[in-house]
């Protein structure tokens, strides 16, 4: 993936410390959330084609984070970020070290004592990272492991992580009242009807989210195969309203892209809860005795999403998106 907005990296061998330095295009308050939630740090903090896997989150001075590095064979290395010293939206201090899965440090790998800095940079948040280590043998260790490769992996997944979810999220969503829709999928047609369904119901696109919106208006995750042209120009949200305030949401679905499209599977009623927790208690009522597509999480674009049949037979999809 490429980027405007390099990592810069020094290595200060003498005084046992690398600092580093990345520009993001989003400002301190949204940046500051994705080092300091959970739910947020699990979808970027690893570098493909690793993960982070939160186990327990504790963000206050005295808490902790204790996580997983999961590896593709579903390996696990684990993590413990002791927090100190907090300033909210400014800084926080924290040392983490590798530990078992009971959180007792291993001292297989060194420890590393860490100071993130978030600054306002014009409409971007400025992070700078300094991490300091016991001895400069320590910090070489870490080098030899591939710690520069990976975090700067990292911080392109936090860069995209920023420039997509949040983004589309605002679009999508103007405040965080709860709202029924009806969510249908197309193999590729998906313009196409809703130019007829606009036509017939005297529909309007605008004012509602954002309209028809293509795949090759958004930047896939890393790791995604390449779009064709053909597929970039197919509509990955729709949003019209038809009649009575009733929005219809679509997609395309396309064979080329992975999709098994039928009939059956192609409308879902689409949830908007008010809050995560409402979500949370949709999904595991709605869902027990169903069968799970998609099970609940943070998603690419910005939502905590799930689908799902449930014992009825009847398609759900669950979709909550913040307002911040």
């Amino acid at each position: 993936m490429t980027t405007k907005n390099p990592t810069r990296l020094l290595k200060d061998m003498p005084n046992k410390k690398i600092t580093v330095t990345r520009l993001f295009d989003a400002a301190p308050e949204l940046v500051w959330r994705a080092w300091t939630e959970k739910e947020l740090l699990d979808q970027w903090w690893a570098p493909k084609p690793w993960r982070a896997e939160t186990q327990t989150m504790d963000f206050r001075e005295g808490g902790h984070w204790f996580y997983a590095m999961v590896g593709p064979d579903n390996t696990r290395n684990w993590v413990r970020f002791d927090y100190g010293k907090i300033d909210l939206y400014k800084n926080f201090h924290a040392t983490d070290s590798f530990c078992d899965e009971h959180g007792n440090p291993t001292h297989e790998f060194p420890g590393m004592n860490w100071k993130n800095e978030f600054h306002a940079d014009g409409a971007g948040t400025k992070v700078v990272v300094e991490i300091k280590f016991n001895s400069e043998a320590d910090l070489q260790k870490i080098i030899e492991l591939g710690f520069e490769a990976g975090f700067t992996a990292a911080l392109s997944n936090l860069e995209h992580y920023l420039s997509t979810q949040f983004k589309i999220r605002k679009e999508l969503k103007t405040n965080n009242m709860a709202r029924v829709a009806t969510y249908l999928n197309f193999p590729g047609k998906t313009e196409e009807a809703f130019n007829f369904y606009k036509k017939v119901f005297h529909g309007e696109f605008s004012g509602v989210g954002v309209g028809l919106r293509r795949f090759g208006d958004i930047e896939m995750p890393p790791g995604m195969p390449p779009m064709s042209e053909a597929d970039k120009k197919l509509i990955i949200h729709a949003e019209l309203t038809i009649m009575a305030g009733h929005v219809l949401m679509a997609t395309d679905s396309p064979e080329s892209m992975g999709f098994e499209m039928k009939h059956g599977n192609n409308m879902h009623i689409n949830l908007e809860p008010e809050s995560k927790e409402e979500t949370k208690r949709l999904f595991d009522a709605l869902s027990e005795g169903g069968n799970i597509s998609m099970p609940l999480s943070d998603m690419f674009w910005g939502a905590y999403f799930a689908s799902f049949t449930d014992k009825y037979g009847i398609n759900w999809m669950l979709n909550f998106q913040a307002r911040d």
